[in-house]
């Protein structure tokens, strides 16, 4: 990326500069005073979404100007880049090939001059072979028992991206076997899950691209150790599958050739769900569902490659994202979902997000010279209502949001569905105009409105939605991560707590203090003392 072409440098930024000067003077209750068309000429209809986002704080000329920014900056050609399989990743040269794990595994993809599909293939038959056996009843535990319980142990995108989907399609499950989360280090988790569990009986999913990260291995180590004191080296062999791609340290483990899934290094954990790393998803709802998963992102990469700037949904995402964060000075942005199954998407959002974007160094190594990703958080609509939607409302920071809402519900009666969704509309209609037809209100009554928010409606929450929805936000990360310059595949400061962490679990064992830790010695010292 060339100065020019740097989202801060290019002549559409500057003219979105002077236009969120002139629209200070203005709220979006007026804007659509001004235009009635206004809901119209802000949504779009495509993919199965309705995209609604007449309720932002911009007008035509302003989304014109955004449209401008995403040529300048060059999108569409990083839009292939990634898709093609090109070194996005830049500061561990390598490609972000996680879209290849949802395209038709008889396509040709060539990663450093090696067709990757027939590898993704061979995992897909392996990982379905497993799956097949478990629902058949075929694969037993130690004793001959069928396996009633999976319990996934994972953490970051190895733990939400499992967790967020298989709550999600809840209502599509197509076995009786209860899958279990552990990824909290604490051991409270994982104390409670095999409190409920019979060992004879239960298969442990181990995920880890390393099979080194400190938590999962910690809380693996456990379960093994559970395990083995039961059933010794032939219960591990029955009942371990890894998902990695280091098949030494599983071997080391314990966890036999048939049981592993290879996971590649072009996959990145926030990423990963549509990998082996989905095992759980794809065990509670059945292959077939699982593909129409996997489906479901693969249409929504292809509405991404070949849809106009204007059209394009993940294009459209991101660029009001820009606009709120910074035009408008927002730094904080809700993911509020009205479907209880949804109820994980705020977390996952989150991570996606902020692990991807939040970054202060630019691709070549300079300072940004603007900011970065917002400030992700969120919850259910209807139980945020009565929690910190005060804030929204009246609070002195301005939140953007995104609404999600389907048309229909698996979950509730048409009854409770229909409240909910006039709950949504309610709160997105209060947050843009406020209460401005109630004159007689005290000023501790007063709402202001002009809050800006999208809203996305889908007929159904079903496994081509949920894969569709996923792909969405992730290629809206990779647009923001072009215009701002940073790369949305690494996680730096991921990396340094894991290291600290490490070092300082050194220095708790020991007896001395340790001067490499200036600023914690006092807190180290009490530690020790409470602990003797």
């Amino acid at each position: 990326m060339t100065n020019k072409t740097y989202g801060p440098k290019t002549l559409a930024w500057g003219k979105l500069e002077k236009k969120a000067s002139l629209l200070s003077s203005t709220n979006i209750a007026s804007l659509f005073v001004g235009d009635p068309g206004r809901e119209k000429t802000f949504s779009r209809e495509v993919e199965g979404f309705y995209f609604d986002f007449s309720k932002q704080h911009f007008d035509a000329e302003c989304l014109t100007y955004l449209l401008s920014l995403a040529e300048q900056t060059n999108v569409e050609t990083g839009i292939k880049d990634l898709l093609s399989g090109k070194h996005v990743n830049n500061t561990e040269d390598r490609p972000a090939m996680h879209t290849a794990l949802r395209r038709p595994v008889h396509t040709e993809l060539l990663i450093n001059k090696k067709n990757i599909m027939p590898s993704v293939k061979r995992e897909h038959e392996k990982m379905r072979l497993i799956i097949d056996k478990l629902h058949s009843g075929q694969l037993k535990g130690y004793t001959g028992q069928t396996i009633t319980d999976v319990v996934n142990i994972g953490i970051g995108g190895s733990y939400i991206g499992p967790l967020m989907t298989t709550e999600a399609l809840f209502e599509y499950k197509t076995t009786d076997v209860k899958v279990h989360f552990v990824s909290s280090v604490g051991g409270a988790e994982l104390s409670n899950v095999l409190d409920h569990i019979d060992a004879d009986k239960t298969l442990f999913v181990v995920c880890s691209k390393s099979f080194e990260t400190p938590e999962t291995l910690i809380n693996a180590q456990v379960a093994r150790d559970w395990l083995y004191s039961v059933g010794g080296n032939s219960a591990i062999e029955a009942q371990f599958v890894g998902v990695s791609s280091n098949s030494s340290a599983m071997d080391r483990f314990g966890i036999v050739a048939e049981n592993r899934l290879f996971l590649w290094d072009w996959v990145g954990g926030r990423y990963s769900i549509w990998s082996s790393i989905g095992f759980t998803l794809a065990l509670t709802i059945g292959w077939e569902r699982f593909e129409d998963f996997l489906s479901g992102g693969r249409e929504m990469d292809e509405h991404f490659l070949m849809t106009p700037m204007d059209e394009n949904l993940p294009v459209l995402l991101a660029l009001i994202g820009v606009w709120n964060r910074n035009f408008l000075n927002i730094s904080n942005h809700a993911i509020l979902p009205y479907h209880d199954r949804l109820k994980f998407l705020p977390a996952y959002l989150q991570q996606l997000e902020m692990e991807s974007n939040g970054k202060s160094i630019r691709r070549n190594g300079d300072l940004v010279q603007c900011d970065t990703c917002p400030i992700i958080w969120g919850e259910l609509g209807t139980n945020a209502q009565h929690s910190f939607y005060q804030l929204l409302h009246q609070g002195t920071e301005r939140t953007s949001i995104d609404f999600f809402l389907p048309v229909f519900s698996d979950v509730t009666t048409s009854k409770h569905h229909d409240i909910v969704k006039a709950n949504c509309l309610a709160q997105i209609w209060a947050l843009a105009e406020g209460d401005s037809k109630n004159h007689s209100a005290a000023a501790h009554q007063h709402c202001s409105g002009n809050r800006p928010s999208s809203l996305l409606i889908f007929e159904k929450l079903d496994p081509k939605t949920l894969g569709k929805l996923i792909a969405l936000y992730e290629h809206k990360v990779y647009v923001q991560g072009i215009i701002w310059d940073v790369n949305s595949f690494d996680q730096w400061g991921v990396e340094l707590g894991k290291f600290l962490a490490t070092d300082m679990q050194r220095i708790l064992s020991q007896d001395q203090l340790d001067d490499s830790s200036p600023a914690l010695q006092q807190v180290i010292a009490k530690l020790r003392q409470w602990k003797a």
